[in-house]
């Protein structure tokens, strides 16, 4: 069972480091002029980590717990969905999705 938490902690990195690159993609890929798509490309995945940085990574300076942690997940990790499902990758979305959901289940019932 070790092996197991262990594949979905390391899981659970990936999806975060996704995050930072689904959001950079669609940041590069929404608008017409180059600075906007500069700023999103660059700006969104940053402001993203900054957020978890401070909220809800392991180690963050203030971490949330209960509902407040649950809802910043939930906005973390969902948001890709929505971006993908934004830019016509409703396959990926839906992939993304389900491991996302699977993930989050498995960190509840194993309280990681």
């Amino acid at each position: 069972m070790d092996g197991l938490k262990a594949i979905n902690l390391g899981l659970r990195f990936l999806l975060e480091i996704m995050v930072l690159v689904i959001l950079g993609y669609w940041g590069f890929h929404v608008s017409q002029g180059t600075m906007i798509k500069i700023l999103l490309g660059i700006g969104t995945p940053i402001l993203t980590a900054v957020i978890w940085g401070m909220f809800g990574a392991p180690k963050a300076p203030y971490v949330l717990s209960g509902f407040s942690f649950l809802l910043l997940e939930i906005v973390i990790f969902g948001l890709p969905v929505v971006v993908l499902y934004v830019i016509e990758k409703q396959t990926l979305a839906f992939i993304y999705g389900l491991i996302v959901v699977i993930n989050l289940f498995l960190m509840k019932i194993w309280d990681q």
